[in-house]
């Protein structure tokens, strides 16, 4: 159990330390919240998810705290969390509104959010409520810049 955490302690130290620590992707024409949840929208229906850059500082999740379909959402509260190897986060909402569907593959295959954060491993799909929403939310070249400053900060 020590050496566990000495190993982890050792881990993020030297992940912390490096200068200029890159993530892996930033997705054009998404919507992004400060808290790394993006948004995809069509129509009034939002999709979301956290961020590459959040699950590569998450580590490998172990399990996603999903909603009920038909509850509401409010833009930046929390609807669920994240558990990984290292913490267990709070997912915040990036839009306000009524939680139209859940990714229950999340369930038995959590890890689809570190492999495929944008695309299989969507968290909910919300019917917004107000899409002038958005115009708080970060586009692709703004959350890019965002991520740059808050990693070169450790």
């Amino acid at each position: 159990m020590a050496s566990r955490l000495l190993a982890s302690r050792a881990a993020s130290y030297f992940k912390i330390s490096v200068p200029f620590r890159s993530f892996s992707s930033v997705v054009k024409d998404l919507k992004y919240a400060d808290s790394h949840e993006w948004a995809k929208v069509e129509g009034n229906s939002a999709t979301i998810g956290i961020t590459d850059h959040a699950q590569d500082h998450l580590g490998d999740v172990v399990y996603v705290e999903l909603p009920e379909v038909g509850v509401p959402v409010k833009q930046g509260a929390s609807f669920g969390a994240v558990e990984s190897v290292k913490a267990t986060s709070d997912i915040n909402s990036p839009v306000s509104g009524k939680v139209i569907e859940v990714n229950e593959e999340l369930n038995s295959s959590p890890g689809l959010v570190n492999g495929s954060p944008y695309e299989k491993g969507w968290i909910i799909k919300v019917e917004m409520k107000d899409k002038c929403e958005l115009n708080s939310l970060m586009d692709s070249d703004q959350y890019y810049k965002f991520c740059e400053e808050e990693d070169s900060k450790h």
